[in-house]
């Protein structure tokens, strides 16, 4: 798909405290970055000869959600509906763990209604991003 028809947004928890905030944004944007490499651009040269790691080449927006809003998205985002989407998702269940096997077997005994979001991104075709998240404003 062409870069114009995708887009690329997240969804943080505004009332998180703000190290929380940053964290939930770094860890959404790494797993993003896995599995979708295509959109992480070449490495560039500046005009003092230095290399920058490439970045991704589409913007990402963040947008301010709450408890409940990052609930009823995750909701919906399970649906065949939005099965094409690429969905990250990070919760208190995962931020409770300091190793990834402890987060493993915490996520084997907590059902989906019990996980608290704090953050949700998101990926995909323009039009389907816009249906569920175009009128939530920006985190600012």
């Amino acid at each position: 798909m062409n870069d114009s028809n995708m887009k690329c947004i997240m969804i943080i928890d505004s009332q998180l405290p703000i190290g929380v905030i940053a964290n939930t944004s770094a860890i959404l944007g790494v797993t993003l970055g896995k599995h979708i490499p295509e959109q992480v651009g070449d490495d560039v040269m500046d005009a003092s000869n230095q290399t920058h790691l490439g970045i991704i080449s589409i913007p990402i927006t963040i947008l301010r959600g709450d408890k409940e809003i990052l609930k009823n998205l995750r909701e919906r985002l399970y649906k065949s509906e939005f099965g094409d989407l690429i969905v990250v998702d990070f919760s208190d269940v995962a931020q409770s763990c300091n190793i990834y096997s402890e987060y493993i077997t915490k996520a084997a005994v907590t059902s989906e209604q019990d996980h608290n979001y704090f953050g949700i991104a998101i990926y995909g075709n323009k039009k389907k991003v816009n249906k569920l998240t175009g009128s939530m404003p920006l985190l600012r």
